[in-house]
């Protein structure tokens, strides 16, 4: 006899995902439990004391240039909640040795204008034809890409013949390095080779989502997100349970469907899928470090002092070898760095007149190095004396994200290798990609289009198939 069905869905997992799955659920009238194996929800948008009292780090994700402009979280009254977005005065800085700098503004004609006159044309012609469209682009862009028809066709169609190419080939549409190395920056958030096609979309819409929603922070940390989402779970009458691991599926209550925010692996695990997920490659992991500040970062450049985030690589030469070596298994010599200074826009991350600040590199998949020393030479470059204000830091390699964080595996925090068909076919080959072989069972995690951020689409786009799955019951 089979058990009697206590809930509608069941999740497993509170990242940003799984957390938006269960609200989305919840707004459909189901009746949702999530399980959470940590003390507190948020996966990878949480906030913790990780060097020295009142001091408050972003565990990983800091900065939401996705999450301010998500479909799926713009649908939900997370304000209500406590979510308050606030915007650094430049969104993103890229510096350079001799305390310059070019700027990611607000607007495209503020990032024209620090290119200088050879390359301002090219950039506002690049972006011109999606300004003022964020809607549209970002419903397109965050969505399965063979979903259906676009909202936008004639958008779609232009972005994708820009944004398919490698970031290599579009740095080649401007003159100046400096131009290049913003591109190649901005690329690098893909965690792969500047070679790689689709990189020159990523590039392109970190740049629109400045000049249309901004780069960002949740007030008091990234934690605000994920309580936000919790929060308005609990008031649609959804049940969260934090520090419960889930082993098998039959530990949990029966249910009419389950998903999971876990890795593919993890979910071929605990649903004994067998090996459905064997060609799922995981791919260069993150080396961070979280630093309490005697005051804030000196950089050479000005521009890089107002940022709320910072990318460290002079020349789109240097970052493109910097990701190379780590998607080809090379440890560090000159890193890339993604680095994020929240306390420039929110002082209530740190006691009064000290700061927190977050640098993370790319290494090798499940390195076992020690790369903070080419980390702090690297921000030395364009922060002299910047050793000098490190009151602690938390270094965090693959190891650490991975016993954090079991969704990155060998510290992968994009939880699936942004490379060759596996770039569009997350994370395999499947009419729905979030459903598996065993009916009522989802994946929703970032292993799923439209892949990594705090944005919730996953989750989104996996509740939608959900709910077709339990109409049809």
């Amino acid at each position: 006899m089979s058990r009697a069905v206590v809930a509608d869905a069941v999740v497993v997992g509170a990242g940003p995902n799984g957390l938006t799955a269960a609200v989305e659920l919840a707004r459909a009238g189901l009746s949702v439990q999530l399980y959470e194996a940590a003390d507190a929800v948020g996966g990878g948008a949480r906030t913790e004391e990780l060097t020295l009292p009142g001091f408050l780090h972003d565990t990983c994700s800091a900065v939401h240039p996705f999450g301010v402009g998500s479909p799926a979280f713009r649908a939900l009254p997370l304000a209500g909640h406590g979510l308050e977005w606030l915007h650094p005065e430049v969104p993103m800085a890229h510096p350079f040795p001799d305390g310059t700098a070019v700027v990611l503004g607000r607007t495209v004609g503020e990032t024209a204008a620090s290119l200088g006159p050879r390359d301002a044309g090219t950039y506002r012609r690049l972006l011109a034809p999606y300004a003022g469209r964020w809607d549209t682009v970002a419903a397109d862009f965050f969505r399965p890409p063979w979903a259906g028809l676009p909202s936008d066709p004639y958008r779609f169609l232009r972005f994708g013949l820009t944004g398919t190419p490698p970031a290599a080939v579009l740095s080649y549409r401007f003159r100046d390095p400096r131009a290049r190395a913003l591109i190649a920056g901005l690329a690098g958030h893909a965690m792969s080779k500047l070679t790689q096609p689709f990189t020159g979309a990523m590039a392109l819409m970190f740049a629109l989502a400045a000049h249309e929603r901004g780069w960002p922070v949740a007030r008091g940390g990234s934690q605000a997100i994920s309580d936000a989402l919790a929060g308005h779970l609990t008031e649609l009458g959804g049940v969260v349970r934090t520090g419960v691991t889930v082993r098998k599926l039959d530990e949990l209550p029966p249910a009419r469907a389950y998903v999971f925010d876990t890795s593919p692996t993890a979910l071929a695990r605990i649903a004994a899928l067998g090996d459905v997920y064997r060609g799922y490659r995981y791919g260069p992991a993150a080396f961070k470090i979280d630093y309490a500040l005697d005051g804030p970062v000196p950089w050479t450049a000005p521009d890089a002092r107002r940022a709320g985030t910072v990318h460290l690589g002079p020349t789109s030469t240097e970052i493109g070898d910097a990701l190379g070596r780590a998607v080809t298994g090379r440890p560090p010599r000159t890193p890339f760095l993604i680095t994020a200074q929240p306390t420039v826009v929110d002082p209530s991350r740190a006691p009064a007149g000290k700061h927190v600040f977050w640098a993370y590199a790319h290494v090798p998949h499940a390195w076992r190095g020690d790369a903070t020393e080419a980390i702090e030479r690297q921000i030395e470059r364009f922060a002299p004396g910047f050793r000098d204000l490190v009151l602690a830091r938390a270094v965090s390699g693959p190891a650490d994200l991975a016993a954090r964080n079991p969704n990155y595996v060998g510290g992968d925090i994009a939880c699936g290798a942004f490379a060759g068909l596996q770039t569009l076919l997350r994370p395999r080959l499947a009419a729905i990609p979030y459903a598996t072989p065993r009916p009522g069972v989802f994946l929703c995690s970032s292993a799923t289009p439209p892949g990594p951020g705090v944005h919730g689409m996953s989750g989104h786009h996996a509740a939608r198939a959900v709910l077709r799955y339990v109409s049809a019951l």
